[in-house]
């Protein structure tokens, strides 16, 4: 069989060394909640990723749901069109309202500028996301905010390892988010997280992710089952380990792309100015859909198969009613993808850019 070259591959770490924490599980015959190694786990996160609260979950959807249950509360929430479908989905699940904002078409993150027009009375929150890796402008959005008295939410899925002026970005807003799925920078097989520096707001988050249950085993209030198991720490344990080589792996692969796309034919995305970045992907923009469909056309001839993400535009899903968002539509229309991963040849690459820089006209 042909080898097929995705957008992303899964690091697994060495056998052995899961099986030495699986070993520790079935000593503890302890498989799920909150057992010594998602204790464990958590605290090796807080020191590698230099924060005070951590909260690791089941997957990463789930904790914006805890977010907008907490902070939303069935008010309207002011978003971005350009995300995962995930962001827009806890959004109406949560019986909230999406309230959509344009997003800046050089970062790809929501248009600060365009948040405050877009507030009524009854706006109760922001959930905008930092996109591939790269950070809102995190001050601005505190500023209106903090005018409104509006709960900050950001959606950080891509985000793990990335510090924005010299601190996690993590650490803005009242929430942040985090997902540990399997095709992540760093992942659990499928997982997630909340950070919260409020303590007190923490301890809400907490105890809604345990079905409303306190540290005292008392229900404090409405919750649900968010609760990551032991095997799924066992191996973000496994893949901490690793980390610092994934990200330094990856960041070759993206030099390699830099250097050797042509860029008078596509565009890239600019990194927002003082961002210690992750690598976590790269998309290429290109002049048309059109332009883009012959590409992906003929990556996949040579079973090399990138991805349109993020598409479509939120704001024309099915379920949502909402106005043109012609920046976050027209760059959804145009963005690819390309393969990045720990063990992408060389000669994978080149062929991949040979392509791209011959048919990107």
């Amino acid at each position: 069989m042909e080898k097929r070259i995705n957008v992303t591959k899964v690091f697994l770490p060495p056998l052995a060394e899961y099986n030495e924490y699986l070993e520790i599980i079935w000593r503890n015959q302890w498989l799920t909640n909150r057992g010594e190694l998602v204790l464990k786990l958590e605290e090796k996160l807080k020191k590698y990723l230099n924060v005070n609260n951590i909260l690791v979950t089941n997957n990463g959807t789930i904790p914006i749901q805890i977010a907008l249950k907490n902070v939303a509360k069935g008010g309207e929430v002011i978003t971005t069109p350009f995300s995962f479908v995930a962001t827009t989905s806890a959004i109406v699940w949560e019986s909230c309202t999406p309230v959509f904002v344009d997003i800046d078409p050089d970062h790809l993150t929501i248009d600060e500028n365009r948040i405050e027009e877009a507030i009524t009375e009854k706006t109760t929150a922001i959930l905008a996301t930092h996109v591939f890796g790269n950070p809102c402008n995190v001050k601005i959005i505190e500023k209106v905010a903090k005018k409104y008295q509006i709960k900050v939410i950001y959606d950080a899925a891509h985000c793990f390892g990335v510090e924005y002026d010299n601190k996690s970005v993590f650490e803005y807003g009242d929430i942040s988010t985090c997902s540990f799925h399997s095709t992540k920078l760093f992942h659990t097989g499928e997982g997630g997280a909340i950070f919260c520096k409020d303590s007190e707001l923490m301890k809400e988050l907490n105890y809604s992710h345990n079905f409303g249950y306190t540290e005292t085993n008392d229900i404090s209030g409405v919750g649900i089952n968010a609760k990551i198991s032991e095997l799924q720490a066992a191996m973000g344990l496994s893949v901490l380990h690793y980390i610092d080589y994934i990200i330094a792996e990856r960041k070759k692969i993206v030099d390699f792309y830099n250097k050797s796309l042509d860029f008078n034919k596509i565009k890239s995305v600019k990194i927002r100015e003082n961002t210690k970045w992750n690598y976590s992907y790269y998309p290429v923009i290109f002049n048309s859909e059109k332009i883009l469909l012959k590409v992906q056309q003929k990556l996949a001839e040579q079973n090399i198969v990138p991805r349109r993400y993020f598409y479509p535009s939120l704001n024309t899903i099915n379920y949502i009613k909402c106005n043109k968002m012609p920046v976050s539509e027209a760059i959804s229309e145009k963005i690819l993808c390309l393969p990045l991963y720990v063990g992408l040849e060389m000669k994978d690459l080149e062929k991949i850019v040979n392509l791209i820089n011959r048919y990107s006209e």
